[in-house]
């Protein structure tokens, strides 16, 4: 089955709900997207979880090696990462208590999503979270 988004009802709803998002290869410079993307969100109101090994603070949050050393609950996992990175990250993010993974704008694994999606994962690619709030998100 080819991946397919959820309907802008859907998503709309996720972000209205969602509090917390791990972005996984948040970068700590300011010059990148991942940081640019997370800023955003974080002016927005959510609590942003760095998630990079490489990393020990970004945007006054503590960073985590990985999904699994986050200590509290993550309602959205978004993710900066090559595709071909993604099968991996999805399956550290079905061993969390979350159940949303993004890929951002460019990104799509059709493996990453066929596991999600059975494991009851809302699997959202190839769209930019800061992008799709600014206009479902009023």
């Amino acid at each position: 089955m080819a991946w397919e988004n959820p309907s802008n009802e859907e998503i709309k709803q996720l972000l209205t709900e969602a509090k917390t998002i791990a972005v996984v290869g948040l970068s700590d410079n300011p010059e990148r997207t991942s940081y640019q993307i997370s800023a955003a969100m974080q002016k927005q109101g959510y609590r942003i979880i760095p998630v990079n090994p490489t990393v020990q603070e970004v945007l006054g949050e503590k960073a985590y090696s990985s999904l699994l050393e986050v200590p509290e609950s993550i309602d959205i996992i978004n993710v900066f990462r090559r595709p071909e990175h993604l099968p991996a990250i999805a399956e550290e993010a079905a061993q969390t208590d979350c159940n949303v993974f993004w890929a951002q704008q460019g990104i799509v694994n059709q493996e990453a999503y066929d596991y999600l999606k059975k494991k009851d994962f809302t699997v959202i690619m190839d769209l930019c979270i800061k992008v799709v709030h600014a206009v479902l998100v009023k």
